[in-house]
């Protein structure tokens, strides 16, 4: 056991996605796209005598976090930092239950696998309901596909290969578990469509094509965000919707360039990892 131990998890916003359920929360998830970005959420575990979770300074309930701090056993301080906005579509909760198992491991001396630490962060967030796919695009990093849902022992991944500047503009937020407990059939059909199109061109351009018919044929999409969007395109751009937020994402100078002033940053090419 050490006395302190600390874990980066790249933030990740999706593009589309499929519900995909199971009794077992070790199983279930989604398929879908996303990209892992260089902003993210640092997180630090200290032994404690009862558990507490922080983020940015401030204390916070997070189901996930609790959930695998029980799983491992582990009463502790759990500390967040993040510029990544809670509720708006780029993975904290799913970053902070990572991140949380990793640190976790490492401060308790438990000596679990990363697949292990990823299946209890997964499942956690699953049983939150706050998120299906964002824990194991974190851990693998890039332009995650999610060719079939769960935890690292039963899901497939690939990648599309590529790097590059990534801005977002937020206008709001959305209650991720209101639209995961709802009928998820239309954006279920949506997904797998969305998801054979990519695989068929893993391509950026693609994934960024079928993230907005998703959005549109999912009814997800929001009259803010497809202004938005349409600002984007008209100046050449190309932007999407980041699933579940009222937030814009656009490659290059996409939003820039349409005359917003986005917030900034990179595809994040590796996972989670632990920090020395």
């Amino acid at each position: 056991m050490t006395d302190v131990a600390q874990a980066f998890v790249p933030g990740h916003v999706t593009g589309f996605f499929t519900s995909d359920h199971d009794p077992d929360p070790t199983k279930a998830g989604s398929r879908g796209c996303g990209i892992a970005l260089s902003e993210g959420v640092t997180v630090t575990v200290r032994p404690a005598d009862e558990v507490s979770v922080e983020l940015n300074g401030e204390p916070i309930t997070m189901g996930a976090v609790e959930r695998v701090l029980d799983a491992l056993k582990a009463p502790a301080a759990v500390s967040a930092t993040t510029d990544l906005p809670l509720g708006a579509g780029f993975g904290v909760s799913g970053a902070m239950a990572l991140g949380t198992a990793l640190a976790t491991n490492a401060a308790f001396d438990r000596r679990l696998s990363r697949n292990e630490l990823v299946t209890v962060a997964h499942g956690a967030e699953v049983q939150a309901g706050t998120g299906l796919g964002d824990v194991v695009a974190q851990a693998n990093g890039g332009v995650t596909v999610r060719l079939e849902p769960g935890g690292p022992q039963d899901n497939a991944l690939d990648r599309i290969p590529a790097r590059g500047r990534v801005e977002y503009h937020v206008i709001d937020d959305l209650a991720t578990d209101g639209v995961l407990d709802g009928d998820t059939t239309a954006l279920t059909t949506a997904g797998k469509k969305a998801l054979s199109d990519v695989v068929g061109e893993p391509t950026l351009d693609r994934f960024m094509r079928a993230s907005r018919e998703f959005a549109r044929e999912s009814e997800l999409l929001t009259a803010r965000v497809r202004d938005v969007i349409l600002d984007v395109n008209e100046a050449g751009g190309t932007a999407t919707m980041a699933m579940l937020g009222e937030t814009v994402i656009a490659l290059g100078t996409g939003l820039t360039d349409a005359g917003y002033d986005p917030d900034v940053c990179q595809i994040h090419p590796a996972g989670a990892t632990l920090e020395p």
